[in-house]
């Protein structure tokens, strides 16, 4: 198993299979548009800008689970990443990250990467998953980090 075996849902409603993304350096975040740490989306987009054309991708997830802080709809949330921050990394539709109707995807993240701490739980929004080219995931960064912090990690598997 890999991240390759799952799929995400666009806000439109087509599932993506993530195998569509393999080969590529990706960021994987769960997001939110009204949190203290949403102006990450201005961060996470310019990492993408900066290194989508060696082979980098960021995927965010929208999780109304923290605080209410993605409280519209899937689309109300990729639009407003669009209009606030020009996103043009995907931004899929709205998921739960930690508890029974987990999204399997991160279900699987906080397996390979459970971080810090008795639980694997996602603490807040804009944690983020490092995943290299064949699938691994490498790193787990929690929500105060910086995307820049990322840097030197990112470039080392690009």
């Amino acid at each position: 198993m890999s991240i390759y075996s799952f799929a995400a849902v666009t806000p439109s409603g087509a599932e993506i299979p993530l195998k569509e993304y393999e080969g590529q350096v990706l960021l994987i975040a769960n997001t939110a548009s009204r949190c203290g740490l949403t102006p990450q989306y201005g961060e996470l987009q310019k990492l993408y800008e900066r290194y989508k054309e060696a082979g980098f991708t960021v995927l965010g997830f929208p999780c109304n689970q923290f605080g209410g802080q993605e409280p519209g709809t899937s689309e109300e949330a990729a639009e407003f990443c669009q209009v606030n921050y020009g996103v043009g990394f995907p931004v899929f539709a709205k998921i739960d990250v930690n508890g029974a109707e987990a999204h399997p995807l991160f279900a699987y993240l906080k397996g390979q990467q459970p971080g810090a701490g008795e639980s694997s739980d996602i603490a807040w929004n804009f944690t983020k998953f490092l995943v290299d080219r064949h699938g691994n995931v490498v790193a787990r960064i929690e929500p105060q980090e910086s995307p820049e912090s990322m840097i030197e990690q990112i470039e080392a598997l690009l």
